[in-house]
């Protein structure tokens, strides 16, 4: 069986969640006393300090009606502004001369008449 490295940055899942928490006006006081958990824990996961199992940041994204998938990556599938992010940093790392192929391409793709 293979394993794989999920590289997961547990110190940007903590400053999602704070977020997150800090929006909706709630203290780590009452998050941590709503997933039953320790403040003293609640404060080490927002640090980053220590790992979060699924089943706890799943409590996390509904006491906070966050998607999961929003608190792990900062993007929402649904929400198709993640593919302008994701393009702007493909573009960012292209010469000139491809970013103008990849915009005529974009243009054909799109149905856009050149001028």
């Amino acid at each position: 069986m293979e394993i794989i490295d999920a590289n997961i940055d547990f110190k940007l899942i903590g400053q999602r969640i704070r977020e997150a928490r800090a929006k909706k006006g709630w203290s780590q006081e009452k998050l941590a006393e709503t997933i039953d958990v320790a403040t003293a824990y609640l404060s080490r996961v927002e640090r980053g300090g220590t790992t979060i199992n699924l089943k706890r940041l799943g409590q996390i994204s509904v006491a906070l009606d966050i998607p999961m998938e929003e608190l792990i990556t900062g993007v929402i599938k649904e929400d198709y502004r993640y593919l302008n992010r994701e393009f702007e940093e493909i573009l960012k790392k292209c010469s000139k001369d491809k970013q103008r192929l990849i915009y005529n391409i974009a243009r054909i793709v799109a149905g856009v008449k050149f001028v």
